[in-house]
């Protein structure tokens, strides 16, 4: 029983080192396409950043995949990295409309719409969809023995 609960606080750091990695990744890359090194005058995607955003996001998911897979999860990972990385996409997926969807009730149902709302509604959401995140993976997309 040690052991096993030994195991998920191992696998829990560093799921949780990753998905921090990861979220640099994704905030930085976004900053440095839309926005560039400060002083620098803007970023390459500059005039696209819902594109910029669709980049540094996939960019992300696929550094969490590939850590998570190879590191968190190396003893547990799929023959089928095809399947996994599918498996793996859907989950993170729901966690974005998790995120989403706290953000959708701060401001339709409770009627908010302040910084500080909209950030704590994202705050909310991150940590329900990191939750599920860790749940999703140790039991539907790193199963193998």
């Amino acid at each position: 029983m040690r052991d096993a609960a030994r195991g998920v606080r191992v696998e829990a750091a560093r799921f949780g080192t990753v998905g921090a990695l990861a979220f640099v990744l994704d905030n930085g890359g976004y900053t440095l396409l839309v926005f560039g090194l400060p002083g620098g005058g803007g970023g390459p995607m500059r005039s696209l950043p819902v594109q910029a955003s669709v980049l540094a996001t996939a960019a992300a998911t696929l550094f969490s995949w590939a850590g998570n897979r190879y590191w968190t999860y190396r003893h547990r990972r799929r023959e089928n990295m095809a399947w996994e990385l599918l498996l793996f996409t859907a989950v993170n997926v729901v966690g974005i409309a998790i995120t989403a969807g706290t953000v959708l009730l701060s401001r339709r149902l409770l009627g908010f719409d302040s910084v500080l709302s909209d950030n704590t509604a994202r705050i909310t959401g991150w940590l329900i969809a990191t939750v599920f995140r860790f749940v999703a993976y140790r039991g539907y997309v790193f199963t193998a023995p």
